[in-house]
């Protein structure tokens, strides 16, 4: 049985919550986009490319923890589980400052998708242990790799303990899931992360985010506001300026609950949320 009434703690308005994705990829592959205007041909090895990816681990990572320090927010770090083994200071530090460490697969180029059911359940689990013995904590969320989850991915999640997934497409609000073992909430992330500015102007990131949280703030109490970064691009100063001058916008609101996904996937099960969509249809 879900709860009647929709609410976030102590009836705020709307919840925000910050996610951080810390990627990586396959020896010798660069992300699949990039700020470069002109591509090299297949077949070569794009070692700029490469370099721009591994600034997330080297530089970006450190500069958003101390960001979101800055604003008093608690983020999410969804980690690939190789960066464990490759940035193993920045991992660390992401537990260290307080926030919460997230699986995002072993590699961000091998997809749940393409897996079978055993290679996947193979990997929940490798991520979890590298990003358990590196940080010292063990995750209770999971974001897939471009959110190309499989049929069983909830299933495996909540087998391990997990309490969370943000692989949620079908929803604007946290809700409840089913699985064989147990309830899992589903939290979206956003639909217009950093990289859909990669060449254009970041102040994209700040009108169509202050919009949408006015909007939610205004019109759609209780509301769910996702906002998405990336270390290796959402950590350079262009995009970081950004988000300083929406965490400092959003601040000024009274009725503001800045949370981990942790925090709201918890809220979320003890109260046993489902969202009606009726609630969209104002007397």
């Amino acid at each position: 049985m879900t709860s009647t009434t929709y609410n976030w703690p102590n009836g705020k308005r709307i919840a925000v919550g910050v996610t951080v994705m810390l990627e990586t990829w396959s020896e010798g592959k660069a992300p699949p986009y990039g700020v470069q205007a002109s591509p090299i041909k297949a077949g070569a090895v794009d070692l700029g490319g490469i370099a721009w990816g591994s600034y997330g681990g080297k530089v970006g990572a450190w500069r958003i923890i101390n960001l979101l320090k800055q604003n008093g927010i608690r983020g999410t770090f969804c980690v690939n589980g190789r960066c464990a083994e490759i940035f193993p200071e920045a991992v660390a530090q992401i537990v260290k400052s307080g926030h919460d460490v997230a699986g995002h697969a072993y590699l961000q180029d091998q997809l749940m998708a393409y897996m079978t059911p055993e290679e996947e359940q193979r990997t929940i689990r490798q991520c979890l242990d590298l990003l358990e013995k590196v940080s010292g904590m063990r995750p209770q969320g999971w974001v897939s790799p471009v959110m190309a989850y499989t049929e069983h991915t909830r299933d495996f999640l909540a087998a391990e303990g997990l309490i969370w997934s943000g692989d949620a497409r079908d929803t604007d609000l946290p809700r409840m899931a089913t699985t064989r073992s147990g309830p899992i909430a589903q939290i979206p992330i956003s639909d217009f992360t950093d990289n859909r500015v990669l060449r254009s102007s970041s102040l994209d990131l700040w009108e169509v985010h202050k919009e949408t949280f006015d909007f939610l703030y205004q019109h759609e109490s209780p509301g769910f506001l996702a906002l998405s970064m990336h270390c290796h691009f959402g950590g350079r100063p262009m995009i970081s300026a950004i988000f300083e001058k929406l965490f400092k916008y959003m601040a000024q609101f009274p009725e503001v609950w800045f949370a981990s996904y942790g925090e709201i996937a918890r809220w979320v099960i003890e109260h046993k949320l489902e969202p009606d969509p009726r609630r969209l249809l104002k007397a």
